[in-house]
C-alpha cells in the first residue's frame, strides 16, 4: 500500500489556541475506537496476528502507543507498517488535519474529494481551523468539506468574505458540531444560526463575537434545539435583547460561560435570570452593558449561594453602587476575578466588601473607581493575600502607603498604577523586593505600569528593574524621567498607528527585550548608579551592586525597613494550585 503526503496531513498544533478547544474538551475521544474495530480483517490479517506479537495489541493500546508520538512524519511511517497500524494511525493523522496554508489545505481538499482513496477521508475529520487562511478563505474554500459530516469543532476565525451560503453549508447535516467559531463573520446572518439550531443538537460551544446581523430570532431558536451548551460569547451583538438571553437562560441549564460584551440592549433582566437559573455558571462578562443597575443583583434569590461562579466583568456599568457589589459578594463567595472598572461610583465600601473573599480573590480591576482610598485597599491586601493581579488605574486618592502593601502580596505577579500621580519612588522600592537571605530575588513581578506616575525618577525605575529580574512589560508613558530621553525611548515599544502626534511623543512603554535593553543601559549609566556599571557579567557582582544602589535610595527616601513590615495572616506563604489567573 502506497500512502503519499498529500493523502496524509500534518497534524494541527495551532488548534490548541482556538476560543473552545483551550477550554476543557467536554466531547467524546475523537479517536473513534468503536469505529476501527468494526472494520472487517481479512484472513491474511488474522494470519499475520498470530505471527506477529506486536499485531496482537489491542486497538486501544496501538492507538494510545501512537498518541505520544510528537511528530505527523512518525505516525505516517507507522502507517506503512502493516494494515493493522494503518488502521489505527490514519485516525490520528486526520481528524485534526493541518490548513495552515494553501498547499497543505489543497493537499487535504484533494484526498478528501478521492473516490479512490483506501480510507474515507472525509469522515476522519474531526476538527476543521481554518483562520490561519482567513483573509482568503472564501465560500469555495469550505466547498469540499461538506462532504465531512462527523466534524466536532469548526473555526473560522476572522474568515470576514464567508458569508451564510459557506458556512450554511458545512453545518447542514453536522449532526456531530459540538463546537462553532465565527468570530468577526460579518455577513453571517439568521439563516446562519437557523440551520445551526436544525442541524446540531449537541452543540456545547458558540462563538459569534462581531456577528453584528444576528438577532434574537435565532439565538431564541439555538437556545430551544441546543440544550447542553456551555459555552456562548455574543460579543458586540447589538441586536440581542433580553428575550434571548433570557431564553438562554431557561432552556440551557448547563451553561457554564456566557460573555455579553457591549450588548447594549440587554438589562437587569438577563442578569437575574443568567445567575439565579446558572447554577453551574463560572463566568459572567457584561463590560459595557450599560444599562444594567443595582436591580440585576439586588432581585436574586435571598440565601441562595451561586458557589460556581469564578468571574465576573462588569466593566463600565456605569449605573452599579456599593449596595450591589455587596450583593454580589454574599451572593458568590468563591469568586476568583471581579472587575469594577470604570464603575465610577463604588466606594471604599465596595473595597470592604470585597475583601470577605479571602484567599479566593486573583484578580482585580478597580480602574477608574476615583473613590477609593488608602485605607480599603490596605485592608484588601491584609484580607485577600492571594491576589497576582490588581488594577487601581486612575485611583487618585492613593498614595504610597497602599503600593507599600500591595508590595507585600507573595504572588503579586502584575499591577497597574496608571495616573496614580501621588505616587513617588517610595512606592517604587516598596515593589523592588530585596533578595532573600541567600541572595537570591524573588520578586514575581511581571508587567507594571506606571504610565502619568509624574514623580518618578530614574533611580527608582533602575532599582525596580533589577530587583525584579521576570519583569516583561514596563509602561511608563508620560514620565518625563523617559520620554524626555531619545536615548532611553530607543528601547521603546513602536507606537500605535491610530496614535496621535502628541500622543506618540509621549509614548514610552517597554517590553520583553526591551526591558532588558533598559535594564543594562541603566546599569551602565554613571548618572544613574553614582559611577558604578552593573552588566550582568557576574551575578554575585550584580546582587551586591543591586543592594547597595536600593539600599541608598531607601535612605534617600526614607523609606526602611520597618515600613516594609505587615501582619500577613499564617497562611500567607501557602501556594495556590487553582490554576493560571486570567489576564485582561
Amino acid at each position: 500500500m502506497s500512502i503519499s503526503s498529500s493523502s496524509s496531513p500534518e497534524r494541527a498544533v495551532y488548534d490548541d489556541t482556538d476560543f473552545f478547544t483551550a477550554q476543557r474538551n467536554d466531547s467524546q475521544s475523537s479517536l473513534g475506537v468503536a469505529s476501527l474495530r468494526d472494520m472487517t480483517m481479512s484472513s491474511s490479517l488474522e494470519f499475520e496476528h498470530r505471527i506477529s506479537p506486536v499485531s496482537r495489541l489491542p486497538p486501544e493500546l496501538l492507538i494510545y502507543c501512537f498518541t505520544k508520538l510528537s511528530s505527523s512524519t512518525d505516525l505516517k511511517r507507522c502507517m506503512l507498517v502493516s494494515k493493522t497500524w494503518s488502521r489505527n494511525a490514519v485516525d490520528l493523522l486526520w481528524h485534526r488535519p493541518l490548513c495552515s496554508d494553501w498547499d497543505k489545505l489543497e493537499n487535504v481538499t484533494h484526498s478528501i474529494k478521492e473516490e479512490s482513496s483506501y480510507y474515507p477521508y472525509y469522515s476522519l475529520v474531526k476538527r476543521l481551523n481554518l483562520s490561519n487562511l482567513s483573509d482568503q478563505a472564501n465560500d469555495g474554500t469550505l466547498q469540499p468539506f461538506t462532504l465531512c459530516k462527523r466534524i466536532e469543532r469548526l473555526t473560522l476565525t476572522g474568515c470576514a468574505q464567508l458569508t451564510d451560503h459557506g458556512v450554511g453549508s458545512i453545518v447542514r447535516g453536522s449532526n456531530s458540531l459540538l463546537a462553532l467559531d465565527i468570530t468577526g463573520l460579518d455577513a453571517i446572518t439568521d439563516h446562519t444560526m437557523a440551520a445551526v439550531a436544525e442541524n446540531c443538537p449537541r452543540l456545547q460551544g458558540l462563538n459569534i463575537t462581531d456577528c453584528s446581523k444576528v438577532t434574537d430570532e435565532s439565538l431564541t431558536a439555538i437556545a430551544q434545539s441546543c440544550r447542553h451548551l456551555k459555552r456562548l460569547k455574543l460579543n458586540n451583538c447589538t441586536l440581542i435583547t433580553d428575550e434571548s438571553v433570557t431564553t438562554v437562560a431557561r432552556r440551557c441549564p448547563a451553561m457554564l460561560e456566557i460573555d455579553l460584551h457591549n450588548c447594549r440592549q440587554i438589562t437587569d433582566e438577563s442578569i437575574t435570570a443568567l445567575v439565579s437559573r446558572g447554577r453551574h455558571l463560572r463566568e459572567l462578562r457584561v463590560a459595557h452593558c450599560s444599562l444594567i443597575t443595582d436591580n440585576a443583583f439586588l432581585e436574586l434569590p435571598m440565601h441562595l449561594a451561586f458557589d460556581s461562579l469564578r468571574i465576573l466583568d462588569l466593566t463600565a456599568c456605569f449605573q452599579l453602587h456599593d449596595e450591589a457589589v455587596e450583593k454580589i459578594i454574599d451572593s458568590s463567595p468563591r469568586l476568583r476575578n471581579l472587575v469594577l472598572a470604570k464603575c465610577k461610583d463604588i466606594t471604599d465600601r465596595s473595597v470592604y466588601a470585597i475583601t470577605k473573599l479571602g484567599k479566593n480573590l486573583h484578580y482585580i480591576h478597580l480602574g477608574h473607581c476615583a473613590q477609593i482610598n488608602d485605607q480599603a485597599v490596605c485592608q484588601l491586601v491584609a484580607r485577600c493575600n492571594r491576589i497576582r493581579y490588581i488594577d487601581l488605574a486612575c485611583c487618585h486618592r492613593l498614595t504610597d502607603k497602599s503600593v507599600k502593601q500591595l508590595a507585600t502580596l507573595p504572588k503579586l505577579r502584575r499591577i497597574g498604577l496608571v495616573k496614580c500621580q501621588s505616587i513617588t519612588d517610595q512606592s517604587i522600592l516598596a515593589l523592588a523586593k530585596p533578595p532573600d537571605s541567600s541572595g537570591r530575588l524573588h520578586s514575581l513581578l511581571e508587567r507594571v505600569h506606571l504610565s502619568y506616575c509624574v514623580h518618578l525618577t530614574l533611580q527608582g525605575i533602575h532599582a525596580l528593574l533589577l530587583r525584579c529580574d521576570k519583569l516583561t512589560h514596563l509602561s511608563l508613558t508620560g514620565v518625563q524621567a523617559f520620554f524626555l530621553r531619545e536615548d532611553l525611548t530607543t528601547f521603546c515599544r513602536v507606537p500605535p498607528e491610530e496614535f496621535t502626534e502628541h500622543q506618540r511623543n509621549m509614548f514610552c512603554v517597554f517590553s520583553g527585550p526591551g526591558v532588558n535593553k533598559l535594564r543594562e543601559y541603566l546599569s551602565a549609566d554613571p548618572s544613574v548608579n553614582g559611577g558604578t556599571a552593573t552588566m550582568y557579567d557576574d551575578r554575585e557582582g550584580e546582587d551586591q551592586d543591586a543592594d547597595q544602589q536600593v539600599t541608598g535610595m531607601m535612605n534617600a527616601t526614607g523609606l526602611g525597613v520597618d515600613d516594609d513590615d505587615v501582619n500577613e495572616d499564617d497562611e500567607a506563604g501557602e501556594g495556590s494550585q487553582d490554576g493560571v489567573e486570567a489576564d485582561s
